[in-house]
């Protein structure tokens, strides 16, 4: 079973929409990566209150946690324009961890062996 980190924006959106994503992007792998996948629970709404600053570098740290035990990496919607994103996939490609990339509903798979 692969274990499958999504990176997609989140600013601007309403967590029931975040999700409705999120499970499309799960269906669209499952059809698309012959395998049996697990998608890492990265939507993240545990907000400790003392952080008042920097918020979103609060979400981005406990998410490059998570991707740490990722198989494969999934960026998809406007990924390339959200900064979170941007330095989830610099990571990927730092640390060798394959990915997929969505562009106009086809799946590009990049990386060594991805599946």
């Amino acid at each position: 079973m692969k274990k499958v980190f999504i990176s997609q924006p989140m600013r601007g959106w309403e967590d029931e929409e975040i999700l409705a994503f999120r499970n499309i992007i799960k269906m669209n792998l499952e059809k698309s990566l012959d395998d049996d996948i697990e998608i890492i629970d990265s939507f993240l709404q545990d907000y400790p209150g003392e952080i008042n600053k920097h918020i979103p570098v609060y979400y981005l740290g406990k998410s490059i946690q998570l991707l740490s035990q990722a198989d494969v990496a999934y960026f998809g919607g406007d990924w390339k324009n959200a900064r979170g994103c941007q330095i989830e996939y610099a990571i990927c490609k730092k640390y060798g961890i394959p990915t997929i990339e969505e562009w106009d509903d086809i799946l590009i798979h990049t990386g060594e062996n991805l599946i």
